[in-house]
């Protein structure tokens, strides 16, 4: 009989994981304590995945408030400074506009609208049209937004951010004027300094930005892209993909990961003889149809994986072929006819027909994303994911 199992996706337990550990050790330790509790048995092209956040701890990659001032205060010289396109999250942004606002005397916040960039809703698309309000075109002030849409709270968390982020900023010591706007060009009429906080559309913003008038104009990624008085660092993010670690700390996006997955690669080979892939991951890249908010807040799914990894999917669409060139045919005769067609496949199927219907996406962000939901954000206490059969098809025995 053919096997039944495709995929499998476990999520693995480790110690709690303190600064200066040795993360590669760990890992490593972790997986294969793993296999001789469950009884599994390794595999080549296995996976094994571990959330960034247990590499950055590792690292001791960690920046305080202070140390996000000081650098705001050394880049744009502790005056006005315009923070555009931020996320509204308590957890991922919150901090480092305490940050922000110490090394500032006035900041003036730009929220997009109806939502931020990620998903996180300050007001419903239908009460934004039922007010005639133009996303593309109008920029509101404080007191306009607050007359057309009143208070209100996130669903989820029972927050109105404006409120918090206001709040937040006066209780840093800086004075704060916020306005609505989804055209990066309208922070330009109050401050030429910008420092813009969108992730995934940053490179835009500033290019617009600068090509508008703008003078100091940076992004997230461009402070704590260096060490400030000893502190931990991302050279190629800065302070995208931080979270929070304390009231007065951050923990920054690992850095220097690619050695890590290397070497955990390596160990697993010698203590089994298999080719393991190893990844570091970070959000997953998915939807909530519910809530709206799509979860990469990181500015990658994946910062480092093994070569085995690269790429995106080359798969064909087993409905398409019974559906169409196999439509005839039913029971073993399908499954041989289908077999026979996976075996004879293209090793690149981009614009075959066959293949419609299949996810055009990289690897490191459809296996990032079933990493995220396995390990999840809470007290599963199973920061490793050892994953099977990912790269098996219908014709793998």
């Amino acid at each position: 009989m053919s096997r039944m199992i495709g995929t499998v996706s476990r999520g693995v337990r480790a110690p709690i994981i303190r600064q200066g550990d040795d993360i590669v050790e760990i890992v490593t330790n972790s997986v294969l304590e793993a296999s001789a509790d469950a009884g599994f048995k390794f595999n080549d092209r296995d996976i094994v995945a571990m959330t960034e956040a247990v590499v950055a701890r590792a690292q001791g990659n960690y920046a305080t408030v202070d140390d996000i001032a000081q650098d705001v205060r050394t880049k744009f010289g502790g005056e006005t400074v315009g923070v555009i396109f931020p996320i509204l999250s308590r957890n991922r942004f919150a901090i480092c506009l305490r940050g922000i606002a110490k090394g500032s005397k006035k900041i003036v916040l730009m929220l997009s609208y109806p939502s931020d960039e990620v998903g996180n809703h300050l007001i419903s698309l239908d009460k934004m049209d039922e007010q005639g309000v133009d996303p593309y075109a109008d920029v509101l002030t404080l007191e306009k937004y607050r007359e057309l849409f009143g208070y209100e709270k996130h669903r989820f968390t029972g927050v109105d951010y404006v409120e918090y982020y206001e709040g937040l900023i006066r209780e840093c010591g800086a004075d704060v004027e916020i306005i609505f706007a989804n055209n990066p060009k309208a922070i330009l009429n109050y401050t030429k300094n910008v420092l813009c906080c969108d992730i995934h559309t940053r490179a835009r913003t500033k290019r617009i930005l600068k090509a508008n008038g703008g003078e100091i104009i940076l992004g997230l990624d461009e402070i704590l892209n260096a060490p400030v008085n000893g502190s931990g660092y991302n050279a190629d993010y800065g302070l995208l993909g931080s979270n929070k670690a304390t009231e007065d700390q951050v923990k920054l996006f690992p850095r220097d990961c690619q050695p890590v997955v290397d070497a955990i690669q390596k160990k697993l080979f010698d203590a089994t003889g298999k080719k393991i892939e190893v990844m570091v991951y970070g959000d997953g890249a998915f939807k909530d149809p519910v809530g709206k908010i799509w979860e990469l807040a990181d500015p990658v799914v994946s910062p480092a994986y093994t070569s085995g990894l690269e790429g995106t999917p080359n798969e064909l669409k087993l409905k398409y072929l019974a559906d169409n060139e196999f439509s005839a045919l039913s029971g073993d005769e399908l499954k041989e006819a289908i077999k026979n067609k996976i075996q004879e496949k293209d090793d690149n199927l981009v614009g075959q027909m066959a293949s419609e219907g299949t996810t055009p996406r990289q690897l490191t962000d459809l296996i990032g994303s079933l990493c995220d939901l396995t390990s999840g954000s809470g007290d599963k206490g199973t920061p490793i994911v050892f994953i099977q059969g990912y790269f098996d098809n219908y014709t793998t025995e």
